[in-house]
Formats: C-alpha cells, sequence, structure tokens
C-alpha cells in the first residue's frame, strides 16, 4: 500500500500559547510547531497513534478501520517505518479474529519492540453497543527484534476482563494501564463510574499480574513516566470529566491524585529536557482539539494546539534532543472528495527558549 505524501496545513489552524509558568511568575518554554504534515489516509478510520525509536528507525502505530471508530470485527492494527521521520512505509499489519484491535501502544523491552492493544469483542458481525461488555476484553500483542520479522498476534494473559492501554518499562520489568470492572460485574456495558484502573506487572511482556490498584472509580487511559529512582507519573483521563495527575513510589501501593483543571482524552505524558509534557484532546469552545501542555507544579499550562477536529487526539511523541521533538495524532478536520476523513498526522516541535524566560515568540509558526 502507497503512502500518501505530506500535505502543508494551513497556518491558521495552528496555536501558540504563552502563560504563567510558575508561581515566580516565571515564562514557560516558547514552542514553535512546524512541518505540519498528514502521513497516512486510506479511506478507512485512523486513530490511536503512538510514535517511539527502535533501533535507530522510527516507528508509527494506529488502529484502522473500513466501518468507522465504533467496534467492528473489521478493525486492524497498522505500522510504518521510518528513517527519517518524512518517508513511511508500512512494515506490519494485524488483526484478531472476532476482535476489534485499538489503541495501540508501543513499548521496547528486553531488546524487543512490543505492540500492544487492547481489543473489544465483537463477534463475526459489527454488534449494538448495547452488547458491549468490558469483561469480555482481552490484551493483544505481536513483537519484533529488527522491526522486520514480526510474531502473530499473541493473548496477553492476565489480561481477560481488562482494557489495556498505554505501557511502560522500569527496573526489568513492564507496566500497563489495565481497567476493569469492580468485581467484573456483569450489569451496565461499557465503562460506567465502577471501573477500576489497574497497574498491571510482567517480567517478559506477555505475562501480566495485578500489581496495585491507582484509581478506584472512574479509572480511564492513563499514561504512566518512571522516573530514575523508581517514581511513577501518572495522567489519568476520567471519562469526560478533568483529569488526574497521580504519583506512587515504589512498591506502588500507595497513590497520591491530583485533581487537574483540563479534560485530556487519550494522555500522552513525556520528559523533554528539563520539562514534562502532556499531550491529549481538548474540550474547547469550537469543538475539541489536540493540544499539549506542560505539567509545573500540579498543573496543566498550555503551549500548542495542532490541527484538529471532530474525532482527534491519541497523540504519540518522540523526544529528538532537549529542544525538538515529533508528535503525532489522528483527526477528522479535513475533507476528501466531500467526505470527512480520519487521517494520521504528524509535526515537529521546538523550544526557542528552552529554560524560559524573557525571549521573543514567532508572530506564528510555520508549516512546511
Amino acid at each position: 500500500m502507497g503512502i500518501p505524501m505530506k500535505q502543508s496545513i494551513p497556518l491558521c489552524f495552528l496555536t501558540l500559547v504563552s502563560i504563567s509558568w510558575s508561581a515566580r511568575g516565571e515564562e514557560p518554554p516558547l514552542v514553535e510547531v512546524t512541518n505540519v504534515r498528514r502521513v497516512f489516509h486510506n479511506g478507512e478510520h485512523n486513530a490511536f497513534t503512538d510514535l517511539i525509536r527502535f533501533r535507530n528507525r522510527y516507528y508509527l502505530t494506529f488502529r484502522s478501520c473500513p466501518d468507522g471508530h465504533m467496534v467492528h470485527p473489521t478493525a486492524s492494527v497498522i505500522v510504518l517505518e521510518s528513517d527519517d521521520l518524512s518517508n513511511w512505509k508500512q512494515v506490519h499489519r494485524f488483526s484478531v479474529r472476532h476482535r476489534d484491535t485499538r489503541d495501540p501502544h508501543f513499548l521496547v523491552f528486553h531488546n524487543r519492540l512490543f505492540v500492544y492493544t487492547g481489543t473489544w469483542y465483537s463477534g463475526e458481525k459489527t454488534i449494538p453497543t448495547s452488547q458491549y461488555d468490558l469483561n469480555k476484553h482481552l490484551g493483544f500483542c505481536v513483537h519484533t527484534g529488527d522491526g522486520r520479522k514480526w510474531t502473530e498476534p499473541i493473548l496477553l494473559e492476565g489480561t481477560f476482563g481488562h482494557y489495556v492501554w498505554r505501557a511502560a518499562t522500569y527496573g526489568g520489568k513492564a507496566y500497563l494501564c489495565g481497567r476493569r470492572k469492580t468485581g467484573f460485574e456483569i450489569p451496565p456495558r461499557g465503562e460506567p463510574a465502577n471501573v477500576k484502573s489497574i497497574l498491571l506487572e510482567s517480567d517478559d511482556g506477555l505475562i501480566w499480574r495485578k500489581k496495585s490498584v491507582f484509581q478506584e472509580i472512574h479509572g480511564d487511559e492513563t499514561a504512566f513516566l518512571f522516573e530514575r529512582d523508581g517514581t511513577i507519573k501518572a495522567i489519568g483521563r476520567r471519562g469526560s470529566a478533568t483529569a488526574q495527575y497521580l504519583t506512587s513510589r515504589p512498591p506502588y501501593q500507595t497513590w497520591k491524585r491530583t485533581e487537574l483543571s483540563e479534560y485530556v482524552g487519550g494522555p500522552n505524558l513525556q520528559r523533554w529536557g528539563n520539562q514534562f509534557v502532556v499531550g491529549g484532546r481538548q474540550s474547547t469552545r469550537e469543538g475539541p482539539r489536540t493540544a499539549f501542555y506542560w505539567l509545573s507544579q500540579d498543573s496543566l499550562q498550555k503551549f500548542a494546539e495542532v490541527p484538529s477536529g471532530g474525532d482527534n487526539s491519541y497523540p504519540g511523541w518522540i523526544s529528538l534532543s532537549e529542544t525538538e521533538a515529533v508528535i503525532s495524532w489522528y483527526s477528522s478536520h479535513e475533507s476528501a472528495g466531500g467526505k470527512k476523513m480520519t487521517a494520521i498526522y504528524m509535526a515537529n516541535l521546538k523550544k526557542n527558549n528552552p529554560d524560559g524566560g524573557e525571549n521573543g515568540c514567532p508572530t506564528q509558526p510555520t508549516a512546511q
């Protein structure tokens, strides 16, 4: 399958935001968004991105489905590879029979590249939303040692009834966000308030066990980041409510939870130089947008908004240096042939004043 060429995006979609960096009145680093491009569109619904660097190459993954956003057995996960972040080729695509493969996420673990996916049971044909059942959820993965030869989809032991999401690694172990119904209760469909978020732990990336509960109710998509001393920082979505900032120290049995000021859908949490970055879907007066924030003193401070609208967000991130990064996301703000498309996009980020301060801000970022 050919990969569509990149396209420039109108400047009016891009936003730079400069706001107070701390209680001391300092300014945050100013960030320029450049080289915004659409990197993939195949006429299907393409969504839920992630990015990673592995063995000196770059990888981009996302879900693709001809039948749309909701739960369909026709969904699959696509993995693209690039040497330069500009030219991409498909190196793998997989699906799971009778299941919708969703929310793929990367993890480099034991010198192998893993792609994890949470899968909704959908049967031979698309089922109505009234039949969605979190208790039938099951995690799968594929992995590779060289980016070329991939395993077949592997069922993740210990994840039945869990919706697995982002992964992280520390101290020779892998960790997953897995959310499940309290007591695996059977009544309502989907993801009600009685959903817990579980920190799952693994020695090999394939067999998982419960480590702790980090959200007792309204458990949802959560991104983890480990500090050098083993401290976990996390950003947890809370349905349509504002997100939570969570922290814990080994052995991860006690968690501190701080309510944030913003709703963050499909969150990502990354370290960029000396700063922490949160990306995800923001609710605005104009509708949902994909935005990026500084995480500072338990608060979110927006620094960029990328071209997006409608069904969008779930960003991927790679830090190229302390001042440069590349991001991915999906969005349905463009049309093709008179119909809305849901495509995959990328852009470059650059700090113009990495330490904050009084440096000037460009009047507008450039798209190339």
